[in-house]
């Protein structure tokens, strides 16, 4: 039986690069080597890029590959510490007083007691920054902290204490303290920007769209029943479409998708009729398919046709 996979003791960003790779994520070198340098010197590792270039699925590869928890905080505008951090079960409390109630058992003697016993530990609801301090058999956990900038500034300055020392205090508990520190995925799609005091505690990476090879491999992995040429054809349409200035270009995740509905619509070979059935998979804006209208759908069969 494997034991638990200490994957910070990684040695060579090759070995980043292939660990990944098992778990169906193409990492190139400059990710890779971010990855490990994060995970070598135990530091947050911060993404930055577009939406669908990969980001979130760093921490499911990683997760994946040590056998750790992925434990996932999505931020969102409005975020709290009752949602990120911890809160109390109210109607697991309430009806813990019913039941002394009806015990008879709430004499004023044993009012303290009793509201000592409302905030004992089996009332607490861990959520994902609490719980990311808990290690399963020695195992970290990873913690996802997506899309940070869509929370609020107060949030991001709480987020800093945490990341400081891996602890959380709930008053009536006392201290809770990591053993063994998480695996931190910061990511952000750049919607505002990151406070420098939480880039300072990171090790920074910007996430590119891939080129039109690396693309090609990527569908051959995770769609492998895509045949290879339409495959290709799918990354060439791509990688010009980012370079359209569109409103939301495609990423990694789109290409998939386009790919995978056009083969369900039994398309071995892109046409016009093709663009216009399925365009919806690739391009999530009617501005943007309206200005590849424009252009024209013949033009695109032209380019991967080398006209």
């Amino acid at each position: 039986m494997t034991g638990p996979i200490d994957i910070r003791g990684v040695d060579s960003v090759e070995g980043v690069v292939s660990a990944l790779a098992a778990q169906d994520y193409l990492a190139d070198e400059g990710l890779a080597t971010a990855i490990f340098l994060a995970l070598r010197l135990r530091r947050p590792l911060l993404l930055e890029g577009e939406a669908g270039v990969g980001k979130t699925e760093v921490a499911r590869a990683l997760a994946a590959w040590s056998g750790g928890e992925l434990i996932r905080l999505q931020c969102y505008e409005g975020l709290d510490a009752s949602q990120a951090v911890y809160e109390w079960d109210y109607s697991r409390q309430l009806l813990h007083l019913r039941a002394v109630e009806a015990a008879g058992a709430a004499a004023g003697s044993e009012v303290s007691e009793i509201t000592d016993e409302l905030y004992a530990e089996r009332f607490l609801v861990r959520r994902p920054l609490l719980r990311s301090l808990s290690s399963v058999d020695g195992i970290p956990p990873v913690l996802l902290i997506d899309e940070v900038d869509r929370a609020d500034d107060e949030f991001e300055a709480f987020l800093l204490e945490i990341l400081s020392d891996y602890a959380i205090t709930v008053p009536e508990l006392g201290t809770f303290r990591a053993e063994i520190p998480p695996i931190v995925v910061i990511t952000s799609n750049r919607t505002r920007d990151v406070h420098d005091a939480l880039k300072r505690r990171c090790l920074y990476h910007w996430v590119q769209h891939p080129g039109v090879e690396r693309e090609v491999e990527i569908l051959r992995v995770r769609a492998p029943h895509v045949p290879a040429a339409l495959a290709r054809d799918v990354a060439v349409v791509a990688a010009e479409l980012r370079d359209m200035g569109l409103y939301k270009p495609p990423g990694v995740a789109e290409t998939l998708d386009w790919a995978e509905a056009l083969v369900l619509v039994g398309v071995d070979d892109l046409d016009e009729a093709a663009f216009e059935t399925t365009i919806g998979a690739l391009l999530k804006y009617r501005e943007d398919q309206d200005r590849l209208r424009s252009r024209g759908f013949g033009d695109m069969v032209g380019l991967l046709r080398g006209a």
